[in-house]
């Protein structure tokens, strides 16, 4: 791991050395930088760099942000130099903007006024919620939970590396989950020392800490248990600690942190991008468990079991209810069907035009034209997550929008900035039919009013959004929203494409519930 200049330097402070004593000055109602930061909370240390974790009232904008304040003797030339190329990786990453990761404000150096022992602050926005080791407070998590928690983190660490950012993601106080259920990280700032394989790392502990609650690398904080080893030095597995957890993430967690795995393989596992994919084939959503939680003891929304639950999955449950939910959809499709025939049948015997033929109507020259068929509810057999730049939002809830269920839903990520600003250009997901349709109608149920959704007809489920026609464009009112859709060819996907979102706590985020479809038959 990194080195810890600072950490090794202090202990042989004299008694006439003021540092440690201006360091305990950061207290709640302190106040940094000319007063604009007035300290509110301490939430974590980073001992290994001297950091102290706060959350702070910005003076000039009201607002909450989250402070890394830097500590140390600022004559030791060793801790100050650290402090500054922690302060510059810092200021390089305030460009960088991913959900996965808090952005960071600005960047301060010592002010007059300030305790001696302040070396230097990064700013970011503050995170609403808890760290991980509140997060296991209760127990690990279940697997699926996990590693859908933890895709917006492995994203931002892969994003990063690409652009040439070390984000410091191995301390499991500078990373919180959010209300919304995704870990992210809180506090940037690395240390002077990190390195992408650190992240990489940082990201098999969090993974490791989540599957069996126990801590994979040096400094722990105080009170979280650290990963047991084998008699030859090896971190144990997570399987072995708890067999429930797939092979899968205990491998990547082990190589990851650079351990041998269970069949003692080593390496392997380096980039963000290999940590993300196992995370996507494992994570999971279970809609049984969506009730409303209490506030776990640090903080924090407990939004939904699923989240939040450390115990493992009953197979029976969930088997029921997916069967229960089978028959249903197929004791509908009967009597859609029967009733089709019924009425045919009435229509031939009862000698209705309507029966023998396509019925006519005048058009505007005299001549007559077909009666277009009658649109019918179409049946959505899947949903793929969809954008253009960074990461998908809410994958694993995508089923909640076609699932039948209004209580259940689905919800863009909680973004700073309105869609179009330079980040993001939009986010929705592909939903497929069993067959080729003439879509007339989209219903989207949304308490999100203002939220803009476009209709397009789309040839697969990775489409190029450019080349796939608009069918149809409406911004949402709260409730149920008609979307007349005007197509020309039948299509077996389309795109349900938010191009904004609803202002939402001072920042922006949209939910739906519920989309159905109607159309006719190819």
């Amino acid at each position: 791991m990194s080195s810890k200049p600072t950490r090794q330097a202090m202990p042989e402070r004299d008694a006439g050395d003021s540092t440690a004593d201006d360091a305990e000055q950061l207290t709640p109602g302190a106040v940094l930088d000319h007063g604009r930061y007035r300290l509110l909370e301490k939430v974590g240390t980073d001992p290994r760099c001297d950091a102290q974790l706060w959350r702070a009232k910005d003076g000039v904008l009201g607002r909450d942000v989250a402070l890394t304040i830097l500590t140390g003797d600022r004559s030791h030339s060793d801790a100050a130099s650290s402090a500054r190329r922690t302060l510059e990786r810092a200021m390089h990453a305030s460009t960088f903007n991913h959900v996965g990761v808090a952005r960071v404000l600005d960047v301060v150096t010592p002010a007059p006024g300030d305790p001696q022992g302040v070396l230097g602050v990064v700013i970011a926005e503050w995170t609403h919620g808890t760290d991980l080791i509140e997060l296991i407070g209760d127990g690990p998590l279940q697997p699926g939970t996990a590693a859908r928690l933890l895709q917006p983190l492995a994203a931002a660490v892969e994003a990063a590396h690409h652009a040439g950012l070390v984000l410091g993601a191995d301390h499991p106080q500078r990373i919180r989950v959010t209300p919304e259920g995704e870990i992210r990280m809180a506090f940037p700032g690395p240390l002077s020392t990190a390195s992408s394989s650190d992240d990489v790392r940082g990201l098999g502990a969090a993974l490791y800490l989540l599957l069996t609650g126990r801590w994979a690398l040096d400094s722990a904080p105080e009170g979280l248990a650290t990963a047991p080893t084998g008699p030859d030095g090896t971190i144990v597995a997570p399987r072995t600690l708890r067999p429930t957890v797939p092979l899968e993430l205990s491998t990547v967690a082990l190589r990851a942190l650079g351990s041998p795995d269970t069949h003692g393989t080593t390496g392997g596992v380096r980039t963000g991008a290999a940590v993300l994919r196992v995370l996507e084939q494992h994570a999971t959503f279970d809609a049984s468990a969506a009730e409303t939680q209490s506030a776990p003891a640090g903080g924090g929304t407990r939004e939904t079991n699923e989240v939040w639950s450390t115990q493992d999955p009953k197979p029976d449950e969930v088997k029921r209810k997916k069967l229960a939910i089978s028959v249903g959809a197929l004791a509908v499709a009967t009597l859609l069907v029967v009733g089709w025939i019924v009425a045919n049948l009435i229509g031939m015997f009862a000698g209705n035009p309507e029966a023998e033929g396509p019925s006519v109507t005048l058009g505007e020259d005299g001549n007559t034209q077909p009666t277009p068929e009658q649109a019918a509810p179409v049946q959505v057999t899947g949903g793929t997550p969809f954008v253009k730049e960074q990461t998908p939002d809410s994958p694993g809830k995508i089923g909640n929008l076609f699932d039948g269920d209004p209580s259940t839903s689905w919800a863009t990520d909680s973004y700073n900035d309105q869609f179009g600003n330079g980040f993001k250009s939009g986010t929705g997901t592909v939903l497929s039919f069993s067959a080729p349709t003439t879509v007339r109608e989209v219903v989207i149920d949304s308490p999100s009013a203002g939220t803009v959704v476009e209709i397009r007809a789309a040839d697969g489920t990775s489409p190029n959004l450019d080349a796939s026609p608009l069918l149809g464009q409406q911004t949402l009112a709260a409730g149920k929203t008609t979307i007349p859709i005007n197509a020309a060819q039948p299509t077996q996907n389309v795109i349900v494409w938010l191009t904004q979102i609803s202002p939402s706590d001072g920042k922006y985020q949209s939910r739906i519930n519920e989309i159905s479809i109607s159309g006719t038959a190819a």
